[in-house]
């Protein structure tokens, strides 16, 4: 009798590619399995370094994106008003020259009238060098909304910082610390991580105002008040101190520690080292009794105590100084508790856990090493208490300082990339600062800028303003208002165009962010800035330009649109020169390639704007006798050297293909990454995995590799003399200071250790009526606005809902899918709530990037994302409330000008029983749909 069989193993399909998503930042390896040429499935590749195989929703779903009814399908160029979605289709020809022949006029003329934005596209190393060849200062790229804070804050801090410049050490970590750790963010890996940390028995404490994901699985949650994270954890600091639990061999071995700081109230040098004559900073020997050079071998500095200079001022080491400012009373836990909604028992419990597992229970691996003073140790030892950081305390206007926090923290434990700590992730760690100062005011007789367009200033003198101290940049990076602004402002792009007119910007170039929508920003101000015209009738921001893939709502306010490929149909570089997939065991990159063939008339955006380099005569992309040196950007990859020998890719490198990092390009590296299945990846010897700040063989590996420029040891900065150059100009010394309207603000967050300060929307916002706070998490089936269009994502997460805590709900007598309004100081918002118990009880929350503009990513004008999805954006500003002489500041941090979306605070009101239930506000839909063009 003939039976059913099933075949259990049957092929998937009839050819397999290796490429990387791009589903979101974590940057996994993907197998991608066709038949006939067509998606049939995507899994995860097990041999690549970041993923292991592990594959989450969103990479699975990669399919869906690939197909897409909201992808771009041809170059369009606007024909109604903005705002409307009225186009024509174009030919690329026709596309490139409107773009070529604006741009060549804009250059001829003045270069800083084209702003150059771009989004989480991972390949701003190209972005940033078109810019720089071009000659614009004004360019920059998504950290300024993200996660900038977390940048400046350890590369100025320790040369390297959380997520993308560093991760913990899994291995050996037993106690490890996250604070505003949601899970969007290099899910995967820390997915794995935490399991690893679980099956070893570690304790993992989050600190975040809402339990979810990773805060749900914690061994300990602290449901902390938004913003105050600095202030709990210089609370930490205190009880250190206090006890002296402080790892002063590591710190006076890796960190500024024992250098004197000039206590010289009044004095130009205030703050600064004291130095001899040659230049080098002095240390007091408390054996020798004398002055002596701070990076002299086998001294015995202090740490504490004031010593007399030569020029018979006196001077204190710099640990005395952190030392006073922490043990003051006002950072007990007892002074901060109400603050910060964690009570004062819990910071003394974690602050001598910390202890016990950083000086009790240390580690030592069995493992030489020698520094770079030529001492060799026989093991590597470690404290193992390990901290991860991201958006929840990046967004905030005092963001900067309590990342800066947190790496004092670590120096003081000595917990930086020793065993079981937070390490760092390669090419890091880098000298401080990271670079020269940016570029912007110098060009050279090419056209080109002299210095890269985003660098890294180390005091007034690389600051980007005019005679009156008032910003050069479109964005204001780079100025009084934003010294460390080393990703630029993104979010302040629209409107400082917008305010300026056509005198300021004549072009808007936007790619791959959805900034009429989503990011950091009010959507209906910024749509309303993007089509509002000034007396004349004339568009206020002259000309914009906008790259996709998708249909985003930005679509609609561009005059031309440059339709992107999804990421399986091009060539793409996860380079060392930007945001690298290195680990703390060695550097790596990867590519994608083009496993699918496009089925509409769309071109990579990397491609065409090597296209448009070479169109323009850019140094750098043409040969002295102007022919094109690239024809595509997999040309660019292999054979575009940045400086002799360093190219986008470090694998593969030589004539041989055997050279690491640094080489002669080779005309066979793509295909030697194709056979290793899309990545590359060094394997640092076993002597070079820790302490490579002042690792010997670690750092003159790093520089034969081109990682770095010097192999000198990296000193550790626990006081930024850097910072206290800026304070001393608001002080009024030096030929550059601040506008007298900045001085007051310069002078306090240019604090040489961290500080806290409340965010900076709340001291000017009435929080008698507006008591709440309001944020957002990025939920994990998502990422930014790309995972709405997509068919399986949708089922996941198509509409979201404002989150409670039950006792708030109940006070206001709101029980689950209620409406409620939530009112800000900007506006106010309709939508449902949910109610739950993980959460500060005086936080309301929700998941980002759900609500969408009806009639946008070629979703059906009744979809849950337009009628039930919301966002907070609406009833956040970029701007601050107008000071008493009518100026509206950027509603940003100080320091670094991140976007301080997390600092909205709210009150919420039940909707009548009768109310219409769909969330408002809610704009018209846009006429533009790809699909009824397609038809």
């Amino acid at each position: 009798m003939a039976q059913d069989k099933i075949a259990y193993s049957s092929p998937i399909g009839d050819e397999v590619a290796y490429t990387t998503c791009y589903m979101c930042a974590c940057r996994c390896g993907i197998k991608v399995h066709l038949k006939d040429g067509k998606l049939r499935y995507i899994e995860g590749n097990r041999d690549h370094p970041v993923n292991r195989g592990v594959l989450c929703g969103k990479g699975s779903a990669g399919i869906m994106t690939a197909i897409s009814p909201a992808r771009l399908r041809k170059p369009l160029k606007r024909v109604g008003p903005r705002g409307a979605g009225e186009f024509v289709e174009i030919e690329w020809d026709e596309a490139m020259t409107i773009v070529t022949d604006r741009l060549a006029r804009i250059r001829a003329t003045d270069p800083h009238k084209f702003a150059l934005f771009t989004g989480r596209d991972q390949s701003q190393s190209l972005t940033g060098h078109f810019a720089r060849m071009f000659g614009t200062m004004n360019f920059a790229a998504h950290g300024g909304f993200c996660s900038v804070n977390m940048a400046a804050g350890g590369l100025y801090s320790v040369g390297g910082a959380f997520w993308e410049f560093g991760e913990p050490d899994w291995d050996h970590a037993k106690l490890f610390l996250l604070f505003g750790v949601a899970e969007d963010h290099d899910s995967n890996p820390i997915k794995l991580g935490l399991a690893s940390l679980k099956a070893r028995g570690a304790k993992i404490v989050s600190i975040n105002p809402i339990r979810t994901g990773y805060s749900a699985i914690a061994d300990e949650f602290v449901a902390i008040t938004p913003g105050t994270d600095g202030l709990f954890v210089m609370a930490l600091i205190h009880c250190l101190l206090e006890t002296g639990s402080v790892d002063t061999e590591f710190l006076i071995r890796y960190t500024n520690a024992h250098y004197l700081v000039i206590d010289a109230p009044g004095a130009a040098d205030y703050g600064l080292f004291a130095r001899d004559e040659a230049g080098r900073v002095l240390a007091f020997d408390r054996g020798a009794q004398e002055l002596v050079d701070a990076a002299a071998v086998g001294i015995d500095p202090a740490l504490l105590g004031s010593f007399t200079l030569p020029d018979g001022r006196t001077a204190r080491p710099a640990f005395a100084i952190l030392a006073e400012r922490y043990s003051d009373a006002s950072y007990s836990p007892e002074a901060v508790a109400a603050r910060c909604g964690v009570a004062a028992a819990d910071i003394r419990r974690i602050a001598g856990e910390i202890a016990e597992v950083a000086f009790n229970q240390a580690i030592s691996l069995d493992q030489q090493w020698t520094d770079t003073a030529g001492r060799t140790h026989p093991t590597m030892t470690g404290r193992p208490v390990a901290m991860h950081a991201m958006r929840g305390i990046s967004a905030h206007s005092n963001g900067f300082h309590t990342c800066r926090a947190i790496h004092v923290l670590q120096m003081l434990i000595g917990a930086v990339d020793t065993p079981g700590s937070w390490r760092y992730k390669s090419p890091y760690p880098k000298p401080i600062p990271a670079g020269p100062g940016p570029g912007g005011a110098v060009h050279d007789a090419d056209g080109s800028l002299t210095a890269t367009v985003l660098g890294f200033p180390s005091g007034p003198e690389d600051l980007l303003v005019d005679d009156d101290g008032e910003a050069l940049r479109l964005d204001h990076a780079f100025s009084w208002e934003a010294p460390l602004g080393i990703h630029g402002l993104m979010h302040m792009a629209i409107a400082e165009a917008h305010a300026g007119g056509p005198e300021r910007i004549d072009t808007l170039f936007l790619y791959m962010s959805n900034m009429a929508w989503n990011s950091a920003m009010n959507p209906g101000e910024t749509t309303r800035m993007l089509a509002d015209h000034d007396g004349a009738g004339n568009y206020r921001i002259p000309f914009v330009i906008y790259a996709d893939a998708f249909a985003s709502e930005t679509v609609a306010y561009a005059d031309l649109v440059l339709p992107d490929t999804t990421y399986l149909e091009r060539y793409d570089c996860i380079s060392l020169l930007d945001r690298p997939i290195g680990s703390a065991h060695g550097p790596a990159d990867a590519i994608r390639v083009p496993v699918l063939k496009p089925d509409r008339d769309v071109r990579p955006f990397q491609d065409v704007l090597i296209d448009l380099a070479g169109r323009l005569g850019l140094p750098h992309f043409v040969d002295a006798e102007g022919r094109k040196l690239y024809d595509s950007y997999a040309d660019y990859m292999v054979n575009h050297q940045r400086k002799p020998g360093v190219g986008p890719l470090a694998g593969f490198r030589g004539a041989d293909g055997t050279a690491i990092g640094k080489g002669a390009p080779n005309p066979d590296q793509l295909q030697r990454y194709v056979e290793n299945k899309g990545f590359w990846q060094h394997h640092l010897p076993a002597e070079q995995l820790y302490y490579k700040h002042a690792n010997r063989a670690y750092l003159t590996g790093a520089k034969d590799m081109g990682l770095i420029d010097s192999d000198a040891q990296i000193v550790l900065h626990l006081y930024s003399e850097i910072l206290q150059k800026f304070r001393l100009a608001a002080e009024g010394h030096g030929s550059r200071v601040p506008p007298e309207r900045l001085r007051a603000q310069v002078r306090t967050v240019m604090d040489p250790l961290p500080i806290w300060y409340p965010p900076v929307e709340e001291t000017m916002t009435d929080l008698q009526r507006f008591p709440l706070h309001a944020i957002t998490q990025r939920p994990m089936a998502m990422y930014h606005s790309w995972g709405s269009q997509n068919a399986w994502l949708r089922q996941i997460l198509s509409e979201n809902r404002l989150y409670l805590h039950r006792d708030l709900a109940a006070r206001h007598d709101l029980v689950d899918d209620d409406w409620i309004e939530v009112e800000s100081r900007n506006g106010r918002v309709k939508c449902q709530i949910r109610v739950m118990e993980g959460v500060n009880p005086n936080t309301v929350w929700t998941w980002n990037a759900i609500g969408k503009r009806t009639g946008a990513w070629a979703l059906a004008n009744d979809a849950p994302e337009a009628r039930r999805g919301f966002l907070l954006n609406h009833i956040i500003s970029e701007y601050l409330p107008a000071d008493g002489a009518g100026h509206r500041a950027s509603n940003s941090d100080p320091v670094t000008g991140q976007a301080a979306w997390f600092d909205l605070t709210v009150r919420i009101e039940k909707c009548a029983p009768d109310t219409l239930e769909e969330t408002q506000p809610m704009m018209p839909p846009s006429a533009y749909s790809p699909k009824a063009a397609a038809e």
